[in-house]
């Protein structure tokens, strides 16, 4: 175990770990040339094309130093908020990490949040100024920030470039002297932390694992303590680029084990896993069920496509079960689902893999997040869907919930994101200046605000320099209130918004000359409505399309025109009550740009 260093890198998006971990690779000779392509541990082809991290990794990399060989375990992390839990997981499975800081951009808010959940699990942190081969470098400045932050020595501090390969040695020599090596009783129970899993349609469900305590050998009885599951090892081994099986692992190994689980449900990130006939005491703390933050109806676009969905939902969630989802019915769009998702990233993430992976054109309805429902006769649930929530006689309060935002930017932008921010309901609770160049803005809003547009116009009011993280802070209760649209006296239930009482007027008389601009005309005069109960408080008219019908009438009495116009009406009228009105695709998406 001496000669073993488990590690992970953490930063802000797109300050280059990936690339980073490219290097170490090939440093280290596990990867061959012939092997090496960008973003190694990458292996979606939306990862490369955005140049994110989705999903976490593992590898083994072998080094000699000084004559002595040492086993390196790199546990990548993905960047992005929406996936925090698995960072958290991660980074529980190391030693140490990486604080990779891009010299050109400084400290970003998901670089301290990340670096938090590293202090918190008492990480060796080894500081690394990354991208100093850039013209916009400024590598002083940015060992100033990492100063201030983490109060390290200046020389500790080390330069390196990702795309170049500078620094790599300092870095490895730092790995081997100030990372500790894994401390665990090889004589104790098995206990080993789950931070990932993937599926193998052949082979079942995959759990990568760090063991803490104790060794697991192949063929042992297994027992998943948070599922309290049962399952045997049919085979277990190490993560090279490629899977090694081996027959036993041990105490500070990380590995994978294959026990035939066909559903990813069974298996969840952050479990303990102990032996069945020996299990230990203690469970590994931080375990919980990932919940669903953003809620959006998924529909076919024809309805006969209803089944392959759902077929195309299941096999993904074997690959990520932080997916849920349900069946729903919508009288504007038939037969679909309703989806939890950890973030409107996860929500797009899952949109194009449908359509990539498994040629699904789906509408998506607006996203929105979970509200609870107090009842007037004391009753609490959980609304998902505004179209659920109990009419106005019966309906006590409604809570939503509420989230804690760091932003930090440049002073000169301050001003504009503070009216975004009290725009979107926010309350300012702190604001500290970590240089004479950056300041952190810390605010208290609620999370529906931030479900649209807020990053959108975030960055565009910043010109990028703004950047922002945040996690659940709970529930409070808000005077909220559901707005419907009504086409013609029908309720367009796929259209249906909750929204603040203050800006529900506002909302409802965007969103009707929006519709009016979408909506076709038809032989029929439309009533396009918003109202919040019986109260109507925005409409818009469409007019129906018409047949001159006093065109034949040249000369001769008025009453030969009235009565003409009069049948017209008539069965226009008549039209009406029969006619019904097809919404458009577009229409469901007008909400999310109502401020365009």
């Amino acid at each position: 175990m001496q000669h073993f260093r488990n590690f992970c890198i953490i930063a802000h998006i797109d300050h280059g770990k990936s690339t980073l971990a490219d290097r170490l690779l090939e440093f280290t000779n596990t990867i061959s040339e012939r092997d090496m392509q960008n973003q190694t541990l990458d292996d979606m082809d939306l990862e490369r094309e955005r140049g994110i991290t989705i999903k976490s990794h593992a590898i083994q990399m072998e080094y000699k130093h000084e004559g002595k060989s040492y086993v390196f375990n790199l546990i990548d992390t993905p960047g992005h908020v929406d996936f925090s839990y698995e960072v958290s997981r991660s980074i529980a499975a190391c030693e140490g990490a990486l604080l990779l800081v891009d010299a050109s951009q400084g400290i970003q808010a998901q670089t301290i949040s990340n670096l938090y959940l590293a202090i918190e699990n008492d990480l060796e942190i080894i500081p690394v100024v990354n991208k100093v081969d850039m013209d916009g470098a400024m590598p002083e400045e940015v060992k100033d920030q990492i100063i201030d932050l983490i109060g390290c020595e200046r020389d500790t501090i080390i330069e390196a470039s990702g795309k170049t390969g500078i620094g790599i040695p300092d870095i490895m020599q730092a790995i081997i002297d100030r990372i500790p090596a894994p401390a665990g009783k090889a004589d104790a129970p098995l206990q080993a932390l789950i931070f990932d899993s993937v599926f193998n349609p052949y082979r079942g469900v995959e759990a990568y694992f760090r063991i803490f305590n104790g060794e697991i050998r192949k063929g042992d009885k297994v027992k998943f303590v948070n599922t309290g599951k049962e399952y045997g090892a049919d085979e277990i081994g190490i993560l090279k680029l490629n899977q090694e099986p081996k027959s036993v692992l041990k105490t500070g190994d990380v590995g994978y084990i294959i026990t035939g689980i066909k559903q990813s449900k069974e298996i969840k990130v952050g479990d303990t896993i102990t032996n069945a006939e020996n299990p230990t005491t203690e469970v590994i703390d931080g375990f919980e069920d990932v919940k669903p933050m953003v809620f959006a109806g998924i529909y076919p676009i024809d309805n006969d496509d209803y089944e392959d969905l759902r077929d195309s939902l299941e096999k993904l969630q074997l690959n990520d079960a932080s997916l849920v989802f349900e069946p729903e019915t919508s009288i504007a769009l038939g037969f679909g689902f309703r989806c939890g998702f950890l973030g409107l990233l996860h929500l797009e993430i899952v949109q194009e893999r449908l359509d990539r992976e498994f040629d699904m054109s789906v509408i998506t309805t607006v996203p929105n997040v979970s509200y609870w429902a107090h009842t007037t006769a004391g009753d609490k649930f959980q609304v998902h869907n505004p179209a659920d929530l109990p009419e106005t006689g019966s309906l006590s309060h409604v809570e939503e919930p509420i989230i804690r935002a760091q932003i930090i930017t440049k002073p000169d932008y301050i001003g504009a994101i503070m009216s975004l921010c009290m725009d979107k309901r926010g309350t300012l609770l702190n604001q500290v200046y970590l240089s004479e160049s950056r300041v952190e803005l810390s605010w208290e809003m609620p999370l529906a605000e931030i479900v649209f547009d807020f990053y959108d116009k975030l960055k565009s009011i910043s010109r990028g320099y703004a950047s922002f993280d945040y996690y659940m802070h709970g529930y409070s209760q808000s005077d909220l209130v559901k707005v419907d649209m009504l086409l013609n006296g029908e309720k367009v239930d796929a259209l249906s918004a909750l929204i603040h009482r203050s800006k529900a007027y506002d909302f409802g008389k965007k969103l009707c000359k929006k519709l009016k601009e979408l909506l076709p005309r038809q032989q029929f005069l439309i009533a396009i409505q918003a109202a919040i109960g019986a109260k109507i408080i925005a409409r818009e008219t469409i007019s129906a399309l018409r047949k001159d019908v006093t065109a034949k009438c040249y000369g001769g009495d008025i009453t030969r025109k009235r009565k003409l116009l009069e049948k017209q009406k008539k069965g226009k009228k008549k039209m009406r009550q029969i006619g019904s009105v097809q919404v458009p695709q577009q229409a469901f998406l007008a909400v999310l740009k109502l401020n365009d």
